[in-house]
């Protein structure tokens, strides 16, 4: 029997008010062999080492994609998914607080603050569902 191809991604979902709108942070990467087009997305990235966290996972990667620090909070969604060349992908998303400044990582080729309610197209598919849990979660 096949081993399925599996990787593990944690992340944060940052939430910031900006011009009196809740705004969340996404960026595009640039395309890659795995990504020829690039979809929006959360910062986060796969496990490397397996022992870290994956909270110290998430934290990780969102200094190398945005060159600023994460506070890790609540989890918010655990979820699988199917990409388009039959790996499985499970998705762990925790809501973050940013600190510093936003400098883009060389492999970001597009990053923005997107009002919850008027995101852009090409979404990765976890985007709207996890917004709709974490948002809740925000607003307590």
């Amino acid at each position: 029997m096949n081993q399925p191809n599996i990787f593990i991604v944690a992340g944060p979902v940052i939430f910031e008010e900006i011009k009196g709108k809740t705004c969340t942070l996404l960026n595009k990467h640039k395309p890659s062999k795995n990504s020829p087009s690039p979809k929006w997305q959360f910062c986060g990235g796969k496990v490397e080492n397996f022992d870290q966290t994956l909270e110290e996972t998430a934290k990780r990667e969102f200094k190398e994609e945005m060159n600023a620090e994460v506070t890790i909070g609540e989890l918010i969604e655990v979820m699988m998914i199917k990409t388009d060349d039959k790996r499985t992908g499970i998705l762990i998303h925790y809501l973050g607080n940013r600190s510093g400044e936003i400098k883009p990582g060389g492999d970001i080729q597009e990053w923005d603050w997107f009002p919850i309610d008027e995101l852009p197209e090409n979404l990765s598919p976890n985007i709207k569902p996890v917004i709709n849990k974490a948002i809740k979660i925000y607003n307590k």
